[in-house]
């Protein structure tokens, strides 16, 4: 006798449990790592200007190095991920530990690269005399740390492929407030200044990746998994992470043409850019939190030969993507008059902003689809079709964001220059969504 099929209600209440309970505590970590370097500017911000300028260019090199290699955690949460829904834990903590050598073979050539061109890559960014010297000597501290951080993303992705986002949730918090004692021990109890601030990140990150890689080892013990470097692995981890770069590569390419367009329109409209994009970037959490919670879920089906689960699993994180977009829109609409302020006391830099917070929350549930979906086909595996479409988006933006000053247009066109470059994100992942292509199952793509 074959079981009845599960009421369309139920499934749907099982998907949103799933996803609520991999988004959460997903959210807290995301919210939770920029705090990192809140801290740091909270902190060195008292020592005096030279030394705040100093890290916020330090910083920005940092943040842009790290941000690249993200495809460490997006490629590793779909690998491990499909294992597991197809049963296979041993091998499913063995790719991730693929993708943690990997993680250190970077970090490696990062800090190679990044010591002997410090004073170089400080004066790229326009660092004046008086901030140079800081500027160059935290990030000489810091880049130490970046194996560490390419660890914590791979290590991350390996957790959430295995659905567990709450130790990430945990490990993040308490690196945060290492990181805050740490730099307040240094900074002034020890009296190093910045270098002390350096320091206190890069112990703090260090304990991060430790803890992390306990998690990992004990996992792998426990399932009989070999913790020892593999080529073959190593290679298609790098494979996997290729067309996710591109990806990521093309979005801060459009995000900083953005930046400069905002910077020729004037003083006023690229200071009320940095508010609004401040504000897209803190609601992206957000979205992003679902996205994480389909990686992980579609790899999961797919592992498992459920092809329709997994487009079940697809269509309702799409609804969820569209609610919290119109939830977020609907905030941001009544709270840019509270918002604002806290920002600037300039009427001219108000009236600029205004019109284009209108225009962030009008697209946020175009940005919830598009979160969504990217998660999605992450999770698929479909990196090669991601990298393209993306590459597309930018060939379309360019131009047009090109033409915003030309033609006279000021913020608020080229926020809706950016609000097209969603669509066009929206309909390139929708289309392929719809098409079923991306749903291969199996233990491996």
């Amino acid at each position: 006798m074959t079981q009845a099929p599960a009421p369309p209600s139920a499934i749907r209440r099982q998907h949103d449990r799933e996803i609520v309970a991999l988004a959460v505590p997903a959210f807290g970590a995301l919210v939770a790592e920029p705090l990192f370097v809140l801290a740091d500017s909270a902190i060195v911000g008292h020592l005096g200007t030279a030394q705040l300028a100093g890290l916020g260019i330090a910083s920005a090199l940092l943040t842009t190095a790290v941000s690249v290699f993200v495809f460490l955690a997006y490629a590793t949460t779909a690998a491990v991920a499909r294992r597991v829904g197809a049963g296979d834990l041993t091998s499913a903590i063995r790719q991730g530990m693929d993708g943690i050598w990997l993680a250190l073979l970077l970090g490696a050539a990062v800090v190679a690269a990044v010591l002997p061109t410090a004073p170089a890559l400080v004066e790229l960014f326009g660092a004046s005399d008086t901030a140079a010297p800081y500027a160059t000597t935290y990030l000489r501290i810091s880049v130490a740390g970046i194996p560490a951080m390419l660890v914590v993303l791979a290590a991350t992705g390996v957790l959430r492929g295995l659905q567990d986002t709450k130790t990430p949730l945990y490990v993040a918090v308490a690196g945060f407030v290492a990181n805050a004692a740490l730099n307040a021990g240094l900074v002034y109890g020890a009296g190093l200044g910045i270098a002390g601030s350096a320091w206190g990140t890069v112990i703090a990150q260090c304990g991060m990746a430790a803890v992390y890689l306990a998690v990992v080892i004990r996992g792998a013990r426990r399932h009989g998994a070999s913790l020892r470097p593999d080529a073959a692995g190593i290679r298609a981890s790098a494979q996997a992470g290729v067309p996710l770069l591109v990806r990521t590569l093309s979005l801060r390419a459009i995000l900083m043409i953005a930046t400069a367009v905002a910077a020729r329109l004037g003083d006023a409209d690229i200071a009320a850019h940095q508010i609004a994009l401040s504000l897209w970037s803190l609601l992206a959490f957000a979205l992003d939190a679902i996205a994480i919670a389909g990686q992980a879920i579609i790899g999961r089906y797919l592992g498992a030969g459920d092809a329709q689960g997994a487009r079940d699993a697809c269509r309702r994180m799409v609804q969820w993507g569209i609610a919290v977009g119109l939830l977020l829109g609907l905030l941001v609409i009544l709270a840019r008059p509270v918002f604002l302020p806290l920002f600037t006391s300039d009427a001219g830099v108000e009236n600029a902003a205004l019109p284009a917070l209108l225009v962030v929350a009008l697209s946020q549930p175009v940005c919830g689809i598009v979160f969504v979906l990217d998660g999605v086909l992450m999770g698929a595996g479909d990196g090669p079709y991601l990298a393209w479409a993306m590459v597309l988006t930018l060939g379309v933006f360019t131009p047009v964001a090109l033409l915003v000053p030309v033609l006279g247009g000021g913020l608020t066109a080229l926020w809706g220059a950016l609000t097209l470059m969603m669509t066009v994100r929206m309909v390139t992942l929708w289309l392929r969504a719809r098409s079923g292509r991306w749903l291969v199952t199996g233990a491996t793509r």
